[in-house]
């Protein structure tokens, strides 16, 4: 099965070259809908064109379980990463989002950069 991601405006265009490999004919919602698109507007273009949303936004976390699937939701738990970094973790967890997207039950797979909580 073939991955595609569509990119939320939080991320960046250039995400798309360096994972263009892994997941083919990704594209980002900035070159699809120019003026801009509402959370809904994006969440009815990922889920018609068949792509897994993927953002930094947590609404669309909360969209998912409420509205279930499609579109899948890539949520991104990175705060204001450097491109390569968040590149980097998308192609590490290549294999993750793959299985992901082939669970009809599950509606959001989050990823990013988790803190251990205080010990007390």
């Amino acid at each position: 099965m073939t991955v595609r991601l569509l990119l939320d405006e939080n991320l960046s265009e250039r995400l798309l070259r360096p994972l263009a490999d892994l997941f083919p004919g990704s594209d980002h919602l900035r070159s699809l809908r120019p003026g801009g698109a509402s959370d809904k507007d994006a969440w009815e273009l990922a889920r018609t064109a068949g792509y897994m949303l993927t953002t930094r936004d947590e609404d669309f976390v909360g969209m998912s379980v409420l509205q279930a699937n499609p579109p899948k939701v890539l949520w991104l738990n990175v705060g204001n990463s450097r491109n390569a970094v968040i590149a980097a973790l998308l192609r590490s967890h290549a294999a993750d989002i793959e299985n992901f997207a082939v669970h009809e039950e599950h509606t959001f797979l989050a990823i990013g950069f988790y803190r251990a909580g205080p010990v007390r």
